[in-house]
């Protein structure tokens, strides 16, 4: 039987400016010490302090775990000074969303499968419970995997990152921390308006609040995605593939890598021109 669990993540990024002072405020506000409250988060005493004096920041779980016990939103506890104003009681979740996860009955993560034909209907239903029950979910025990955080399997179409071929399988880690995304790295990425798109990736999140998308295969330009549009990361960890490469894949690699790296030599070059300008 296929049980699932709840995760609570953030639907955006947010900048840690006020979560160290609004913690120490809110904790005296009910008489706590600092082993008061770590003894309710079950964390040791001195992370406590670490959080209040920002040489720490607390996992998602424990902010959801903060937020209901001050009874305020995520977003006044971080970016908002709470000295200066009575805390926001929760009146949507619209800075959070849910993460439904398959599970075993003894509480082990599986991994559930969302192949070309449930592609569309994943758009709508990723944070619907019931919609990732209906699919197919399974367990994959490989050594490389063990050390992973939460995985799915996304079915691909199309030859942009060639020499990944059409209708291979991307086994992808979720990606909490959007300000953890590795430029050059391939992402499965959920979309508002695009849907499911698999590609390598550039972070400007800090910098612009977009990411540029580019792919493997050099007939595709890059284009930018701005960061309101992203609804899931997913790092891709590992690639399934039913179809055995070919000699003409393998020469069509190997194109796709010299012009790789004419590009890079390309750009390596006009900074060089930029720097002697200067």
């Amino acid at each position: 039987m296929i049980n699932f669990r709840i995760l609570f993540i953030l639907a955006k990024i947010f900048t840690v400016n006020y979560l160290g002072s609004n913690l120490r405020i809110l904790r005296k506000q009910k008489n706590w010490t600092q082993a008061d409250l770590a003894n309710t988060l079950k964390v040791n005493r001195s992370l406590i302090g670490a959080y209040e004096e920002a040489r720490s920041e607390p996992r998602l779980a424990t902010l959801q775990l903060l937020c209901h016990l001050f009874k305020v939103s995520l977003e006044d506890l971080l970016n908002k000074p709470l000295d200066k104003k009575a805390p926001r009681k929760i009146t949507d979740a619209s800075n959070l969303r849910i993460l439904p996860v398959a599970t075993e009955a003894n509480g082990d993560e599986l991994i559930s499968l969302i192949p070309q034909k449930a592609a569309a209907g994943y758009t709508q239903g990723y944070a619907d419970s019931e919609y990732i029950e209906s699919l197919k979910a399974i367990s994959l025990p490989l050594p490389e995997l063990q050390q992973s955080g939460t995985l799915r399997i996304f079915q691909i179409e199309g030859d942009s990152m060639l020499p990944v071929q059409p209708g291979s399988y991307i086994i992808g880690e979720f990606v909490e921390d959007w300000r953890s995304i590795k430029s050059n790295q391939s992402y499965i990425l959920l979309t508002l308006n695009d849907g499911i798109v698999y590609k390598r990736v550039e972070n400007e999140l800090a910098q612009n609040n977009r990411l540029l998308l580019k792919s493997d295969n050099r007939a595709y330009k890059p284009y930018y995605l701005e960061g309101d549009e992203i609804l899931e990361l997913w790092l891709a960890k590992g690639v399934l593939s039913f179809q055995v490469p070919q000699e003409q894949d393998i020469r069509d690699a190997e194109n796709n890598l010299i012009l790789s790296s004419l590009e890079e030599m390309r750009k390596d070059m006009q900074q060089l021109k930029q720097r002697f300008e200067e």
